[in-house]
């Protein structure tokens, strides 16, 4: 497959790449600052902006599938509307399907029927980027041209090992049996080219936990 990654060089977005290669798939790994991608050298590095949406019907071109793994500094988190309308909106013109990582604010705590980002335990200093993730959400709900999933990692996401093992769920956080909810990057984004290989959400929203 020939893939995009927008948002290469961040955290997700590196091991995105990665797995993607790993796999033997052909990736163009998208930058702002080439300088700070230290990725696969495998990876064909192009500069661009998500927020651009010719930027991004340029790099979609003949690609496979573009995956979106872009975050906004601390400060500047409404600009993962902008992004994501700017990403539809290329992708409108050229047909090729989007997987979005997205944030887990928006998904409701079992047995309660209330969402992440309403808990009470909720840290504060999260609350803006959830809030903005949940707007994220709501604006792929908007569109219809597009063929596009939206994947909401686990209440906790870090670095850590890749397994290849994880659970699938939907709108519902997914906890283990001591309510505890958690993905490594590395295994999320073996969750991400799962789904890039083998299409099972479409127009929709779906999430990843141990």
């Amino acid at each position: 497959m020939r893939i995009t990654v927008f948002g290469a060089g961040g955290n997700v977005g590196s091991r995105v790449v990665a797995e993607a290669l790993s796999r033997g798939h052909e990736v163009t790994a998208v930058v702002r600052d080439p300088a700070r991608f230290h990725g696969p050298p495998a990876a064909e590095v192009r500069v661009g902006d998500a927020g651009n949406a010719e930027n991004v019907a340029e790099l979609s071109v003949g690609q496979d599938v573009v995956i979106s793994a872009t975050r906004p500094a601390p400060g500047r988190e409404g600009e993962l509307v902008t992004t994501i309308k700017a990403l539809l909106a290329g992708l409108a013109r050229t047909g090729v399907r989007l997987l979005v990582v997205g944030g887990a604010g928006s998904l409701t705590v079992p047995g309660t029927g209330g969402t992440v980002v309403d808990d009470p335990d909720f840290p504060a200093g999260w609350r803006d980027i959830a809030l903005a993730c949940n707007d994220q959400l709501e604006a792929c709900r908007a569109e219809t041209e597009v063929d596009w999933a939206y994947l909401s990692p686990a209440a906790l996401l870090e670095p850590g090992e890749r397994t290849g093992d994880y659970r699938l769920g939907a709108d519902e956080l997914l906890v283990d049996a001591e309510g505890n909810s958690a993905i490594s990057m590395e295994d999320l984004a073996v969750a991400l080219l799962d789904e890039a290989e083998r299409p099972k959400h479409h127009r929709t929203r779906f999430t990843v936990a141990y």
